[in-house]
């Protein structure tokens, strides 16, 4: 087992999801949370008062502490596991030098919307940070599923092999499977893409569609991936591998997704704020549309999926009038 310090960034499900698999492998790890109401509840409660209440943490393991400089500078290994939207604004804080020598990890389903980059790419660009030191947590996986220590599979990418093997082996558990993969760009590219396609699943379900429709956009979603991935980075890759094809259907079928749960309050006539307020989470999904349309002007990919999402959520097109356009694009 790896002998460097891990630290985790966030304090929602994926971090709290992250932190319990860690636990079970490493002696200490230190975990950054904004608020402090937080660590000190988890400090004596030994759970999340805000997310996955179910998993509980032995506390004599973790290193708490709102002070994100500090957890960085005793870190070897950094996993982000903060929602995009935010991640800007959290490292907002720290010194363009503070991942210098480190590894860092991204567990982040999203395009930071203020740069309009995949994490990879800011984390090169804006902290300098080599590509042999990045990585990528993956699914499928949900963190609900990981608290109730229900059998889960994730896929670690990164450039450097040992990385990606460290880092698989310090989350492999009992109820964890992990195998790893080269193909950075691609799984951050993916993972992105299926939270999209997501949310068009739960504006159909909204709608009234059935599963035989879901089906055929998710048989299409799956190829609408697979060409615009291919465009973007173009290396050899399996995208019906559980990577691509298995982390878009349990986002695309699962009642944990929070981005189909979005799309489907969109589907009953909900608008964009209200579904928000209703929620009170981020659905990764809508910020990433607008992001992938944005770099599509320059790659000029087919993606008649994200194109209906997009015109729903940004251009207030009606839900019903916009899919039943697109389900005459589909095949």
């Amino acid at each position: 087992m790896s002998e460097r310090r891990f630290g985790v960034i966030g304090g929602g499900s994926w971090a709290t999801a992250i932190v319990k698999m860690l636990t079970n492998n490493l002696d200490q790890v230190n975990w950054w949370m904004r608020n402090d109401k937080s660590i000190e509840y988890i400090e004596k409660h030994h759970h999340n008062p805000k997310y996955i209440r179910s998993a509980e943490f032995n506390v004599e393991k973790l290193n708490l502490s709102s002070d994100i400089a500090s957890v960085v500078s005793s870190s070897d290994i950094i996993i982000l596991a903060t929602p995009s939207a935010f991640l800007n604004q959290v490292l907002g804080t720290l010194d363009k030098s503070a991942f210098e020598n480190k590894t860092v990890i991204s567990a982040i389903k999203g395009i930071i919307p203020q740069t309009n980059e995949i994490p990879a790419d800011y984390l090169r660009n804006q902290f300098n940070v080599p590509e042999n030191l990045l990585g990528m947590i993956s699914g499928p996986c949900h963190a609900e599923e990981v608290a109730m220590e229900r059998l889960s599979y994730l896929t670690i990418g990164s450039p450097d092999k040992n990385i990606a093997e460290e880092v698989a082996d310090a989350l492999s558990c009992r109820y964890i499977k992990t195998t790893t993969t080269d193909d950075l760009y691609g799984t951050e590219l993916g993972a992105i893409l299926k939270n999209v396609f997501a949310i068009a699943a739960g504006i159909c379900h909204g709608l009234g569609y059935g599963d035989n429709f879901q089906s055929v956009l998710m048989s299409n979603s799956i190829q609408e991936l697979e060409r615009f991935v291919d465009k973007v980075s173009p290396v050899h890759r399996d995208v019906k591998g559980s990577a691509y094809l298995g982390d878009l259907l349990v986002t695309g079928y699962s009642l944990h997704s929070r981005n189909r749960r979005f799309g489907n309050y969109i589907g009953r006539g909900y608008s964009v704020g209200a579904t928000k307020d209703e929620m009170r989470m981020v659905a990764e999904g809508y910020y990433a549309v607008k992001c992938i349309m944005d770099l599509n002007q320059k790659h000029q990919v087919d993606l008649p999926i994200t194109e209906s999402v997009f015109h729903i959520l940004y251009e207030d097109i009606p839900a019903r009038m916009e899919m039943r356009a697109l389900a005459d694009k589909l095949s």
